[in-house]
């Protein structure tokens, strides 16, 4: 074995609660057991045919770099798209736009933006759990605001203004939220982003999930900070192809700021790795020529997916608050400890040849201690499966509980 050591940053690294029960999962599967996967939010809508077909249509000879802020073409589309398909009244120009490898990139970027090592980003916990793994990366440090289940997980902005100190330089919080489902209205978007103009802070606002939001009329998308003119200097919006088109492969992510220093930033940062992938961004704007009729389909779908999984929750007994958007859940169990709940439900429970595989959302949390009894689900999978879910974690706890 060898006497290397690694750094402090390879070594505290922290692994993901969202992936950390995959192994067991594939060992389960491997005995032939069903694993039902609502720990990951992978949609299983299929692709819309414009992306799937704009590979087909690739023929180059030589595949090639791309800029590394992204194609011109689609970032011009981007820019066009956001005031006539997705749902922000101010316009963007295309120099407004960096193109990233996945929404995962676009984050890592803004947080380098702004932030050195030492400073620190505000989250509102239970948050993305690539918030605090991107921070690790970088040095910086995460100071969380924590958010209730009482209240259905609502976003308090004095509580985020009362969180600020002098090390803070942004705030990271995504609307529609991961893992709370909660959304911002346009209202407490303002309030926010005008509390990071007073403190000279950034507000790094993911909306990720903006298309799929619930119980408002077909077309509704979440409000966007990019519609806020006081946070101009200050937003900075991570976007991606992901969730929207579910094309979660595709890895073509963007960040988009009106502040000329944070883009230029960006873009070096961009250059560093070069350029994002070639065909996918070839893809991702034929996905701007999705129809809207698509996205009223897709967004009814998983709005009776939710009500499906909250309604057969409440209906074995728990406290499940309706999420307003995106595709998760974030619930309270009548168990001490959800790590190990998960693990032995996906390990060595079964119910007629079948398990469920859950996140167990302590990972989200960054206050220790918080979360211990509290799980992840993502509602994408088919609204049968769901129904089968509920009555396999029912059995689960039951026999949990008399173990």
């Amino acid at each position: 074995m060898s006497t290397c050591t690694l750094s402090r940053r390879g070594s505290e690294a922290p692994a993901s609660p969202i992936r950390a029960l995959a192994g067991i999962a594939r060992a389960t599967a491997q005995r032939g057991t069903t694993v039902h996967a609502l720990n990951i939010g992978q949609p299983d809508i299929p692709t819309p045919p414009q992306m799937i077909q704009a590979y087909r249509d690739f023929h180059d000879e030589v595949l090639a770099y791309a800029p590394s802020d992204g194609f011109e073409d689609l970032r011009a589309s981007l820019a066009a798209w956001y005031p006539r398909g997705g749902g922000v009244a101010r316009s963007l120009d295309p120099d407004d736009i960096v193109v990233t490898t996945g929404g995962s990139e676009a984050l890592l970027f803004a947080i380098a933006c702004v932030a050195d090592p030492g400073d620190e980003i505000l989250v509102c916990e239970p948050y993305y759990t690539n918030y605090a793994g991107f921070s690790h990366m970088l040095g910086v440090e995460v100071s969380p605001v924590t958010l209730s289940a009482a209240d259905g997980f609502t976003v308090h902005p004095d509580k985020i203004e009362a969180a600020i100190t002098g090390r803070t330089r942004a705030i990271v919080l995504p609307t529609p939220g991961n893992p709370t489902g909660t959304v911002l209205s346009a209202e407490e978007l303002a309030q926010i982003a005008s509390i990071c103009a007073e403190r000279d802070i950034f507000f790094i606002c993911d909306e990720v999930y903006r298309d799929f939001v619930y119980d408002v009329p077909p077309g509704t998308r979440a409000a966007s900070v990019l519609d806020q003119p006081v946070a101009d200097e200050y937003a900075i919006v991570i976007d991606s192809v992901s969730k929207r088109y579910s094309a979660c492969g595709a890895r073509v992510g963007w960040l988009v700021t009106r502040n000329s220093e944070v883009r230029e930033a960006a873009l070096r940062f961009g250059q560093a790795r070069l350029s994002p992938a070639t065909v996918d961004q070839y893809a991702a704007k034929a996905a701007l020529d999705v129809p809207e009729s698509w996205f009223r389909d897709v967004n009814a779908e998983y709005q009776n997916r939710r009500n499906i999984l909250v309604e057969g929750l409440r209906g074995i007994g728990l406290d499940v608050p309706m999420p307003g958007g995106a595709f998760y859940l974030a619930i309270p169990l009548p168990i001490d400890d959800a790590d190990a709940f998960c693990s032995w439900l996906v390990g060595s429970f079964e119910l007629g040849g079948e398990t469920v595989c859950l996140a167990p959302l302590s990972g989200f949390y960054r206050t220790p201690g918080l979360g211990s009894n509290e799980v992840r689900m993502a509602y994408c999978v088919q609204q049968d499966v769901l129904t089968q879910c509920v009555t396999i974690l029912d059995a689960g706890l039951k026999a949990w509980k008399d173990r």
